[in-house]
């Protein structure tokens, strides 16, 4: 069978076999690590477009309501417009820590998240 074969080159074989099924591990770990983490963003980006709808719709009717109370219903609209540019300049102000930074740690952490299997 293999008696012309010399130690060393079995060697050389189970070396080259190891390190083809080490890269195979790495390139299917990287895979599922990518394919977890996409499908976590897909996930929050539904919840994210579900929340907003809700969101403008709530907010639709305050304005509408404040609207009302105050005697004009476009009042409404420019105090929920007020608050959410008081809203906004906090967030650009704050943006690093209150949104960079914990996203940035969520990212990392989902690709460093080890299965247990």
């Amino acid at each position: 069978m293999n008696d012309n074969v010399t130690p060393i080159e079995l060697l050389f074989q189970k070396v080259e076999s190891y390190s083809n099924t080490t890269l195979e591990i790495v390139q299917l770990k990287a895979i599922e690590k990518s394919a977890d983490l996409i499908s976590s963003l897909v996930a929050q980006i539904a919840i994210i477009i579900v929340a907003l709808l809700a969101t403008f719709a709530i907010n639709i009717g305050i304005a509408l309501w404040i609207g009302k109370l105050l005697g004009n219903s476009f009042y409404g609209f420019y105090v929920v417009g007020l608050f959410y540019t008081i809203v906004a300049l906090l967030l650009y102000s704050f943006k690093n820590s209150w949104i960079k930074g914990p996203l940035h740690n969520s990212l990392i952490s989902q690709m460093m998240k080890q299965k247990n299997t």
